[in-house]
């Protein structure tokens, strides 16, 4: 069973949140505008750093000049490493004298020895991690050290004050990393990809999987109702394949230089109507879009579920994005005739069934409203591809969620079709057990995000189906 404090907490959580859904009733916003909002007033939202002074790096893109659909890319530090060699074996290395210097295995020194060093392997898809040549050496930042531009380079004003001192990609040292989609939760209403919990939640991914995490800040309901939160997600898909297709070009077009060497940026990049780079650089220089998973968590594995579905439709026309393999956290689905776990955990903690109902009538459009409802119920009918045609799905459920029986026959579904469709279920785990800003530092949200990372690199690595332990 759940802990005391969870128990206390979940009373306190679900108090405030059917306050706030009864007063987004009460007083319905103006739906005419499509801008809408992303966030809300009482989120605590953690702001983006785009410096690895913590491992991962992460900015801010608004992404959308008619609606307010933005997101944060999450670039950990592995992406510095030197890219890594194919799977084909190395050719022979001619022998020359051995040289005094230090002994070429630091893992193995004795501890007595003046270069000893211990470095803990990284749980990385592409090989082992990589030494540095100086044992000594301080690690790298976006700014402070004299062999930042090994990996770094750092863009500054010319008149040498207050200019951008984040990462900025150089020529070398690309080393490309898969692409993730996350898709927050919230129930609809509440959440953001900048909060604190989903920012925190993100970078964890993002170091245990070795992966360039794109959280999606859809449009929240009511003032944006069904289908704005799945367009957004989809309308990004397509941005992140926009994005490639133009870094190729951009790539063709070379480095112009001017007359005194420096590069003519105008020449270089594709630039809009204000002269700025439409290229993003992180994603160009890091990104590698033929490796894409989609992670959804609550009602945001609906829209991964949605966006893997119109991903199997398109088929080639997303090139070169491909969609390898999704995950399903503790997915928000419903359904008008009740399963066993939705009857027996009616009334479970954080998110019980009568306020996830009310979550549904604020985001489905009235005359639309339905427990049956497409993005609702994913085992009726009708719903687009083949599920033969759907890519491997993870699904992530707890035990004490009346959601779960819906997912796990979801999973069935797929499994009958021969698609890779595992269920991970935790003991004495609630809803949003490993996202709750509570419950992110407990030992159960840290092994379900190795739990993921561990499944996710069978369809990301470069060497095939490879275990991280």
């Amino acid at each position: 069973m759940p802990s005391v404090a969870v128990k206390l907490y979940s009373v306190f959580f679900k108090f405030l949140l059917k306050h706030r859904l009864q007063n987004r009733i009460q007083s319905p916003p103006d739906e005419s505008d499509p801008f809408g909002v992303t966030s809300r007033p009482d989120e605590t939202v953690a702001a983006a750093n785009p410096s690895f002074a913590d491992g991962v790096a992460t900015k801010d893109i608004h992404i959308d000049p008619f609606t307010s659909l933005s997101i944060r890319i999450f670039l950990p530090d592995s992406a510095l490493n030197p890219p890594e060699p194919d799977s084909r074996p190395p050719k022979p290395k001619p022998r020359t004298a051995k040289r005094p210097g230090p002994d070429p295995d630091p893992d193995h020194r004795p501890s007595g020895s003046p270069n000893s060093h211990y470095y803990p392997s990284r749980r990385n898809s592409y090989g082992p991690p990589t030494i540095p040549s100086n044992p000594k050496e301080e690690p790298r930042y976006s700014y402070g050290s004299a062999n930042d531009m090994e990996g770094l380079n750092l863009m500054s004003s010319s008149g040498g004050g207050g200019g951008y001192r984040g990462y900025s990609p150089s020529q070398e040292n690309r080393r490309r990393l898969p692409v993730m989609l996350q898709f927050h939760g919230g129930g609809w209403v509440s959440g953001s990809n900048e909060s604190a919990a989903n920012d925190f939640f993100c970078r964890r991914i993002a170091k245990l999987c070795d992966v360039i995490v794109v959280a999606v800040g859809y449009r929240l309901a009511p003032e944006n109702r069904f289908p704005a939160a799945f367009e957004d997600g989809l309308k990004v898909l397509n941005w992140l394949g926009k994005q490639a297709n133009l870094a190729e070009c951009s790539k063709s077009m070379g480095n112009a230089r001017d007359a005194s060497g420096v590069i003519d940026f105008k020449k270089s990049h594709i630039v809009d109507t204000f002269g700025a780079s439409m290229v993003e650089p992180w994603l160009a220089a890091h990104g590698d879009p033929s490796r894409c998973v989609l992670l959804g968590v609550s009602c945001g594995a609906n829209i991964a579920d949605y966006v893997a579905r119109k991903a199997v439709e398109a088929g080639r026309r997303l090139d070169p994005v491909k969609v390898v393999a999704q995950v399903l956290i503790y997915p928000f689905f419903i359904g008008s005739v009740p399963t066993h776990s939705e009857i027996k955990l009616a009334n479970s903690y954080f998110y019980d069934k009568a306020m996830c109902i009310l979550a549904w009538k604020l985001f489905l459009p009235e005359e639309e409203f339905s427990l049956d409802h497409p993005a609702a119920n994913p085992l009726i009918t009708g719903r687009g591809p083949p599920l033969k045609l759907m890519p491997p799905t993870l699904t992530v459920v707890a035990e004490h969620d009346w959601m779960r029986d819906r997912a796990i026959a979801y999973s069935e579904e797929l499994r009958k079709v021969n698609v890779d469709a595992p269920v991970l279920e935790y003991k004495d785990a609630v809803h949003e057990f490993a996202t709750l800003d509570m419950l992110l530092k407990t030992p159960q949200a840290q092994a379900c995000a190795e739990d993921i990372a561990i499944w996710v690199k069978k369809y990301i690595s470069l060497r095939g189906h490879e275990f991280s332990y």
